[in-house]
């Protein structure tokens, strides 16, 4: 098992880090059942952290990309109506 860069979860789109998330929940299951994986499931807790965070993230920029626009749209309607 190695580690997920965040880099790397960049690089993929939301379905396959749907998928990746879904992969390393079920990994996380299989480590806590197992009696030696609390390092692992350490490192897969941090995984799916990552993976939740950029997707946060990018939620975030869309909805931040369509405030901006909207706001421009709206000062240019004021300019254009003086």
């Amino acid at each position: 098992m190695t580690t997920l860069k965040t880099k790397d979860i960049r690089k993929m789109d939301k379905e396959e880090r749907k998928k990746k998330l879904d992969e390393m929940k079920f990994e996380l299951v299989k480590a806590n059942a197992s009696k030696s994986g609390a390092s692992k499931a350490k490192t897969i807790r941090r995984i799916i952290a990552r993976i939740l965070t950029l997707n946060n993230q990018d939620g975030k920029q869309e909805v931040s990309r369509s405030f901006i626009k909207d706001e421009r749209d709206k000062n240019a309607e004021v300019v254009k109506n003086k």
